[in-house]
């Protein structure tokens, strides 16, 4: 029973891989005013307007969002990067957790994350209601080249969240052994992460890939020495 229960939310994670992240709907960036409205729609002169005349850089909409998260979702950089100069944490937490970092990872957008690196904000942050990372995220999904970002920028390699999975297992687990998830894994293991860390149940990484016949990340495990 218990082993069912794991499948069936691998398999509900694996289906829904951003279902956490609340990104703002059409109806709550039309009705958006003021630093919210600037931050959409990428308006980085009204920014420093606004910010001049007293608006608060630190405001939060009903789901916990600051401008800076709407603007990261909006892949609006110039407006990132006016919202951190007028004091707005690149570093903030919206409702379900989520930063600037954790919402470009996801998105699987290189750009807006190297601006989010550029002003401050921390790829170790643990984010999301699982208490992973960036890295975690992105390496669930198969973001490769946000993987070697976020590992060139000292994302923790080896961070347990709260399934008991670290970035190297949800590589395995969650994917399907495809291409970009196997580059995924390969530059995890060439940057050093632990392919000894076991998941709940006891399965270690090369173990978890050979259950699922990934024969390529098999390969890349035992190569690195993995058992």
């Amino acid at each position: 029973m218990r082993a069912r229960l794991l499948a069936l939310l691998v398999f509900a994670l694996a289906s829904v891989p951003a279902a956490a992240q609340v990104p703002p709907t059409p109806a709550e960036t039309s009705a958006y005013a003021g630093l919210f409205a600037a931050a959409s729609r990428g308006d980085a002169a009204q920014i420093a307007r606004l910010a001049a005349e007293g608006a608060d850089v630190k405001a939060r909409d009903g789901y916990g969002r600051t401008p800076l998260h709407v603007a990261a979702y909006a892949r609006q950089q110039d407006a990132m990067r006016a919202l951190v100069k007028v004091g707005t944490d690149p570093n903030a937490l919206e409702s379900d957790k989520y930063d600037i970092i954790t919402i470009a990872a996801v998105a699987d957008d290189p750009v807006t994350l190297r601006t989010a690196l550029e002003l401050g904000g921390k790829a170790g942050n643990i984010t999301s209601r699982y208490d992973g990372t960036a890295l975690i995220a992105a390496a669930h999904l198969g973001h490769d080249e946000v993987v070697r970002i976020l590992i060139k920028a000292g994302a923790p390699l080896d961070h347990v969240n709260n399934l008991h999975w670290t970035a190297l297992i949800e590589s395995i687990v969650l994917g399907q052994g495809g291409p970009r998830h196997v580059a995924t894994l390969k530059a995890l293991v060439e940057a050093g992460a632990s392919t000894k860390l076991a998941d709940r149940g006891g399965n270690t990484p090369l173990a978890l890939a050979k259950g699922r016949n990934y024969i390529e990340m098999v390969a890349i495990l035992e190569k690195a020495g993995a058992r």
